[in-house]
């Protein structure tokens, strides 16, 4: 299935997707350890690094919003969907990250839900996941928030959530 990820804007933000164009952003963004502390990459060193995260999200299967502040147009975090599988039982990784200064105020609930609703409605996906270090209490926490549903047991040291469409109200198309 080939789908045009469109803009999603919200009270606050604005999601575009991330092109070469956001190589300088992506490396200001993703050379602070604080966004990458719980992520499976280092800070970014150079800037091709961070063309290559880019290039990394653009050949995926799935895709990655910048997200910009309305206020001032500064990409202060990302999120989107990475391994997108879709076969019997649709799926897809969600990620999300953000500038430290913006921590606690509920931007990244902001983003997710409009994401989480372009997954289910338009990408016909029947479950979410995300993964989670145990010592990221601030994602646990919105995961929560989000309904994610825990799994019990951890693998690789990671805890696993779950969003299914058929529990989360999305059975019947949209919500």
């Amino acid at each position: 299935m080939s789908i045009i990820f469109p803009e999603i804007e919200t009270d606050r933000l604005k999601l575009a997707i991330l092109t070469l164009d956001d190589t300088k952003a992506v490396f200001r963004h993703f050379s602070d350890e604080n966004v990458t502390r719980f992520m499976d990459i280092s800070p970014c060193k150079d800037i091709d690094e961070a063309e290559e995260i880019i290039r990394f999200h653009i050949d995926d299967t799935g895709c990655r919003w910048g997200i910009f502040s309305k206020s001032d147009a500064q990409l202060i975090g990302t999120c989107g969907f990475h391994c997108w599988f879709q076969g019997e039982k649709s799926r897809a990784e969600i990620g999300y990250d953000l500038a430290m200064g913006y921590w606690g105020r509920g931007i990244m609930q902001e983003a997710l839900k409009p994401v989480i609703d372009f997954g289910f409605n338009v990408m016909s996906l029947d479950f979410i996941e995300a993964t989670v270090e145990q010592e990221n209490e601030k994602s646990i926490n919105l995961l929560r928030k989000l309904n994610f549903e825990r799994e019990t047991e951890l693998r690789n040291r990671l805890i696993y959530y779950f969003l299914f469409r058929e529990r989360c109200g999305y059975a019947n198309g949209k919500r």
